[in-house]
């Protein structure tokens, strides 16, 4: 995707060849920067402070975080410690375990000596993978959003969204926004409802940030607009991202989306979830019951950093003294709640035998029913 014109991705390998280099996403929207990591500490801090965030892009770190630590050291007891400190970074995000499971399995069986060059050739696969599954996630997606188009005749659609599944939250094009800039490049009227997403001001700071970089319309509401534009049949459709989806179709993502669910059901909005096949973990059913909750600290509940006229960006604490923190980060939506999920093999119900239908070779016998 673009920034200022010039096209990137998330994540990439520097030109030295033996570091990675990412967007710094926790100074955006207000500053454009580049971090290089050097180590797989590096890797680990940048997840867990969230200058990489998003299912698929922690994935993608994660492989190129094996990929350090082997250029420091090859051998088992390192490739079975960096796995143990990359996987408990962020617990929530399937993603993180699926690419870590990746990256051991096709090194465990390698010489010691090929493991440092196969580490950077799988990890890269890991990341081109991710661009070539969202973009078909985008032309799946566009045909709902065609249709839509096709019903009001050339009106303006309204899509509502929740935190950021961009491109930033993946290695290139995104999951709920790549419908969203595909149907924006082949010319259909769009406009894009922004939830600001506290805490973290997910959408505020970064989807509006890069569907402005992109030229996609678009306007910021308070999260809890969602429910009054539906009443007002002011959303023909609502598309969010997943950080991890059950065997059934339950999905976890950024907290608050549960209740833009309800707010569609209630008003017959379809809500639509977008995910690439690592986002689903077919090990678990129940997802209010088995997804574990990612609960963080409470600054980010209390304190938001903004730009003051001067041009500087401070952080300040907007609580009162004394007041007790609790920071959920996400909650789960049951699969009853979503119309469909849109995947890179096609749109299936959010259903056992929906994503059966799709995935026959990844469902286990015996879950999902």
């Amino acid at each position: 995707m673009r920034v200022s014109g010039k096209s990137y991705r998330t994540i990439w390998v520097a030109n030295d060849g033996r570091s990675v280099d990412i967007i710094d996403q926790t100074r955006l929207p207000h500053r454009f920067a580049t971090v290089s990591l050097r180590t797989l500490q590096d890797v680990a801090h940048a997840i867990k402070t969230m200058q990489v965030r998003g299912a698929p892009l922690i994935g993608a770190a994660a492989a190129y975080g094996i990929c350090l630590a082997m250029a420091s050291d090859a051998s088992d007891e390192t490739l079975d410690c960096a796995y143990g400190i990359l996987l408990a970074t962020r617990p929530t995000a399937i993603n993180l375990r699926w690419a870590l499971d990746e990256m051991r399995a096709h090194l465990r069986n390698q010489p010691r000596e090929a493991r440092v060059a196969a580490a950077w050739k799988r990890a890269g696969d890991i990341a081109n993978e991710d661009v070539t599954l969202n973009a078909s996630i985008g032309e799946h997606g566009l045909t709902i959003l065609r249709d839509i188009a096709a019903s009001k005749k050339g009106e303006r659609i309204n899509v509502l969204t929740h935190c950021n599944a961009g491109w930033l939250a993946t290695v290139d094009w995104g999951t709920a926004l790549a419908p969203i800039y595909k149907a924006h490049d082949a010319g259909l009227a769009i406009h894009v409802w922004v939830d600001e997403t506290r805490p973290r001001n997910q959408g505020m700071n970064l989807t509006a940030w890069e569907l402005g970089q992109h030229g996609v319309p678009h306007t910021v509401i308070a999260d809890n607009v969602g429910g009054h534009l539906m009443q007002h049949d002011m959303v023909d459709i609502a598309i969010v991202g997943t950080d991890r989806t059950t065997a059934r179709g339950d999905v976890c993502n950024k907290i608050g989306t549960y209740l833009k669910a309800l707010a569609a059901r209630d008003n017959d909005v379809p809500f639509y979830v977008a995910l690439p096949s690592p986002t689903i973990d077919w090990t678990l059913n129940d997802g209010i019951k088995e997804i574990p909750i990612e609960e963080r600290g409470g600054e980010e509940l209390s304190h938001m950093s903004g730009r003051l006229p001067d041009g500087s960006v401070v952080e300040i604490n907007i609580a009162p003294d004394g007041s007790a923190m609790a920071n959920y980060a996400f909650d789960v939506t049951p699969s009853h709640l979503v119309t469909g999920l849109i995947t890179e093999r096609g749109v299936c119900a959010a259903s056992a035998q929906g994503l059966r239908g799709l995935f026959p070779e990844r469902a286990p016998k015996g879950l999902g029913t």
